[in-house]
């Protein structure tokens, strides 16, 4: 991201509430701080099993606000990631770490292979 806007001469990381990077984390943080919140209560109600499903909802609505701004692919990567934690929570229990596979694995390098090849990165 830095090398990108170098080349186009944006500011990414200017103190400026303008920067792209500063909206994106504003946009960002409301759902991880979120997960960082239900993570222990999840532990602490024996529902650790649960937590994929939730972790996967909750960073796929990060990427689906913080993204909102950019190129359209990064949304629909953020719905993706929400869909598969839909799934997960409807899925046996004993499959979370494959639904954590699937998601920060798969459609990580799936979407990633797209966003560099269409967008350059």
């Amino acid at each position: 991201m830095t090398i990108k806007a170098r080349r186009s001469g944006a500011a990414l990381w200017t103190s400026s509430r303008g920067a792209p990077a500063y909206r994106f984390a504003l946009a960002c943080a409301p759902p991880l701080v979120a997960g960082f919140v239900l993570t222990p209560v999840f532990a602490a109600t024996d529902l650790m099993a649960r937590l994929p499903g939730c972790w996967l909802l909750l960073y796929g609505t990060a990427l689906a606000a913080g993204g909102a701004p950019s190129v359209r692919i990064v949304p629909l990567m953020g719905a993706a990631f929400m869909a598969l934690g839909a799934i997960a929570f409807a899925a046996p229990a004993q499959c979370g770490h494959f639904f954590l596979a699937a998601g920060f694995g798969g459609l990580h390098i799936g979407f990633g292979l797209v966003i560099a090849r269409r967008y350059g990165g």
